[in-house]
């Protein structure tokens, strides 16, 4: 399948990404490690039908350098969606997510989360989630992995309680695919998300640009139940949290880091040569 060409993608949502001027002596850019390797401290844990920090069945661990999700102490998952956010709210990032599905998913996951999972992006604070709430409002850069035979395309889009814009149209459908490759197995996938606090989001697939959209906002649904003083529809998601899915399927996170963009949106060439040499930049376990 035809990548899309990143300077492209990001000309085109008017970002004005000139790779080609940038300094090429401009400050190497600061990476900030969200997950250590070795504890989930600075993580706050939110599993449907359970309070909030209520690990539930162990379900997020650390062994062996990785963050894992699994499943073994289910009986059934019962839509018990859960999701892990970092302490730290961000509005302008290059994220980056390093991952893989393994085994088996668990008992009474349903269909649609076979090797399915996800980064959440412009993620409401889980302190404001429902009890029973199944997923946070927020941008999901949904993961998922090859089963084989069909083409399961990764880092795509999925909108629970929000919506979008594209080609310069409100985009209401819950979900949208992107243009990346099928991974079958267990292999390791890396990940960068471009997310600016204007709205403007690019996936991307190691440095292959697979999907861009603009304008973000709370709308929509996909999303229940919810605090409707925290759904405003309408607002524009402007910064949020981020968080990592649990889903049914089990699946290892290895690396998970960003480098904050923020300090770089006043001198459009300094942020052109942050974001090209950070997407350049391998992640430790790749090099």
């Amino acid at each position: 399948m035809k990548k899309t060409v990143l300077i492209g993608v990001l000309c085109l949502a008017g970002l004005g990404f000139a790779f080609q001027h940038a300094n090429e002596d401009a400050k190497k850019p600061k990476w900030q490690t969200l997950f250590n390797g070795k504890d989930i401290d600075e993580w706050t844990i939110k599993i449907r039908t359970h309070e909030l920090n209520d690990n539930f069945a162990n379900t997020f661990r650390v062994e062996d350098g990785l963050m894992k999700v699994r499943y073994d102490g289910y009986d059934q998952f019962d839509q018990q969606y859960g999701h892990i956010f970092y302490d730290t709210p961000y509005s302008n990032y290059l994220l980056q997510v390093e991952y893989r599905f393994v085994g088996d998913q668990a008992n009474g996951g349903e269909g649609w989360a076979f090797r399915n999972s996800g980064a959440m992006l412009h993620s409401q604070d889980p302190k404001t989630m429902l009890k029973d709430q199944n997923f946070p409002i927020s941008i999901e850069a949904q993961f998922l992995g090859g089963n084989g035979k069909d083409e399961r395309s990764t880092c795509n889009l999925c909108t629970p309680g929000t919506n979008v814009e594209m080609d310069g149209k409100l985009f209401t459908p819950h979900c949208v695919n992107s243009t990346s490759e099928t991974y079958h197995g267990d292999q390791w996938v890396t990940a960068n998300f471009i997310v600016l606090g204007n709205g403007d989001v690019h996936h991307l697939v190691g440095q292959d640009t697979v999907l861009s959209y603009t304008k973000s906002q709370i709308g929509g649904g996909a999303v229940s139940p919810v605090d409707p003083i925290v759904k405003e529809d309408g607002q524009m998601l402007t910064g949020g949290y981020i968080s990592l899915q649990s889903e049914s399927h089990p699946i290892d996170f290895r690396t998970v880091r960003l480098i904050d963009l923020t300090q770089y949106l006043g001198d459009q060439k300094k942020l052109n040569q942050v974001v090209k040499k950070g997407l350049a930049a391998k992640p430790a376990h790749s090099k």
